[in-house]
């Protein structure tokens, strides 16, 4: 990191958003503070002032200057630090909207299916949300091999910006399985993403920071517990 220069991520343990920052800020070689929110008995002021908006992790504060959102973030890191380390984004106009636009569709189309699918009213709705995640999942399946052109990652024999927004999620997906048998990854259908997530997982700057399954799994069922709870009192 350039001189004088001072960052501080604020965030939360399971987040996959946060998990994001942590990941590009790692691949860059970039040193900073973490500072852990706790979001369910109150947030930090400083979180408050950081994002007034949207009072969500993750925020990084890179020389007292706050900066939002996930997929945002990413971005800054990888242009107010080009000289160091990797770059994330492609320096092709056209191959950088493209990982953008893959991005966009993760966060669009993939988790607005895997909410609805974990989290839906009814039976219906979660099915539904399942079906979504498929299509979504095996789109995504297209866009490795496009992307990738045969070659490891989204990003080609390094890893890039879709592969550090997806690699995100990883956590998650296995704590899924975990949890409630789901294959969110399924080897007939997907085996490129399979492939990839297995070695996206093991690269040695990942594996120390990928969450632990069990906490999460533990974490999902009690959010879980708790929204039935809520919903029963309402519907009394």
């Amino acid at each position: 990191m350039a001189g004088g220069d001072e960052m501080k991520l604020l965030g939360m343990w399971a987040s996959p958003f946060v998990l994001r920052v942590k990941l590009a800020l790692s691949f860059k070689g970039l040193s900073y503070e973490y500072v852990e929110e706790d979001i369910v008995r109150g947030k930090s002021e400083l979180l408050l002032k950081s994002n007034p908006v949207h009072n969500k992790v993750p925020v990084l504060i890179h020389n007292g200057k706050p900066v939002c959102e996930s997929l945002i973030i990413l971005q800054y890191i990888d242009e107010a630090f080009a000289g160091t380390g990797p770059s994330l984004l492609p320096s092709d106009p056209y191959e950088r909207a493209v990982a953008r636009f893959w991005a966009a569709y993760i966060d669009d189309k993939m988790l607005a299916a895997w909410m609805q699918a974990s989290r839906g009213k009814t039976e219906e709705d979660k099915a539904e949300g399942k079906k979504q995640w498929s299509v979504a999942v095996e789109t995504l399946e297209g866009a490795l091999r496009d992307c990738g052109k045969g070659k490891p990652f989204f990003g080609g024999d390094s890893v890039g910006y879709v592969d550090v927004v997806l690699g995100g999620l990883l956590g998650w997906v296995h704590a899924n399985e975990e949890a409630f048998g789901i294959r969110s990854l399924d080897p007939q259908r997907t085996p490129l993403l399979v492939a990839w997530s297995e070695r996206f997982g093991a690269l040695e700057t990942v594996e120390p920071l990928m969450p632990d399954v069990s906490r999460l799994v533990e974490l999902g069922k009690m959010v879980l517990a708790r929204e039935a709870a809520a919903a029963a009192g309402a519907s009394n």
